[in-house]
């Protein structure tokens, strides 16, 4: 029996990168998994977005671990279709526990679309989430048992770089303004038990680093992503390490933890 035996987590932006850790993870140590993403690409973004056949394949692994999964082509920027999502996923497994809210795009390179560009980095990462946690509440609450939400942050959730660059400052905006609904939820929550917190890893080797975009950039040495050094000699984190960290914090043995903004950045923050 893992530590998740006979509960469900939901967990957006599941098709790749930490999204598909965190669903496989959690399946691992015995939940169902509701697994969410649009699947489709950005306008906005400098790399390739996820796909159904992505998709597809986070199921396989979360099948392979024995678990049960419901995954939906499903934009977190709709707030009708979240709800209709989350609904899907409690009639289908009669609970709801635990919310990652991992969702995400970031855009590092210039653009001429620079207004366009920081609003649909907002929206993604931060309306996306609020849609989330907000159609996931009244579920958790009827349930009655508590539960967990992760918003998924970053450390320019903590410590911002200066740059010009729209999709950046919107990224770092959106992942600051996580810690505030943190809080407010954190706070609204505590009486049923639920807990609320954030995370906020710096560099994690998934697609929105590991493109082509990104490499041109690092080694032409762009001065942003030059700044952007842990302490520890790790130049990039797996996002199976953020989902072994993040599956202790929605167990119950982190049940007394709630209201926190977590680190998980190879020391990143302790650089000035």
């Amino acid at each position: 029996m893992g530590t998740m035996a006979g509960k469900v987590a939901l967990v957006t932006g599941a098709a790749r990168g930490m999204g598909r850790a965190h669903a496989v993870k959690l399946a691992s140590e015995g939940a169902d998994i509701v697994a969410l993403d649009v699947c489709a690409e950005f306008d906005a973004t400098d790399y390739p977005g996820a796909t159904p056949t992505d998709l597809a394949e986070t199921v396989r692994l979360v099948q392979e671990q024995d678990g049960r999964i419901l995954a939906s082509q499903t934009d977190v920027r709709d707030p009708d279709a979240v709800t209709a999502a989350v609904a899907n996923g409690v009639e289908r497994f009669g609970r709801l526990d635990v919310v990652i809210a991992n969702a995400g795009i970031i855009r590092v390179s210039d653009t001429d679309e620079r207004a366009r560009t920081f609003r649909d980095v907002v929206e993604v990462n931060l309306i996306g989430a609020w849609n989330t946690v907000d159609a996931a509440i009244p579920a958790m609450i009827a349930g009655g048992r508590g539960g967990s939400i992760v918003l998924v942050s970053s450390t320019q959730g903590i410590r911002a770089a200066g740059t010009e660059r729209a999709g950046v400052q919107g990224y770092a905006a959106s992942k600051r303004a996580l810690v505030a609904l943190m809080q407010v939820w954190a706070d609204q929550l505590a009486e049923h038990s639920i807990r609320v917190n954030t995370i906020h890893p710096s560099g994690v080797a998934t697609d929105m680093i590991l493109n082509e975009t990104t490499m041109k950039l690092s080694a032409a040495g762009d001065p942003w992503l030059s700044s952007q050094l842990n302490a520890l000699p790790i130049s990039l984190l797996q996002p199976e390490q953020i989902a072994g960290a993040v599956a202790w914090l929605v167990s119950d043995d982190a049940a007394f933890i709630t209201g926190t903004s977590w680190p998980l950045d190879a020391g990143f923050t302790l650089r000035s």
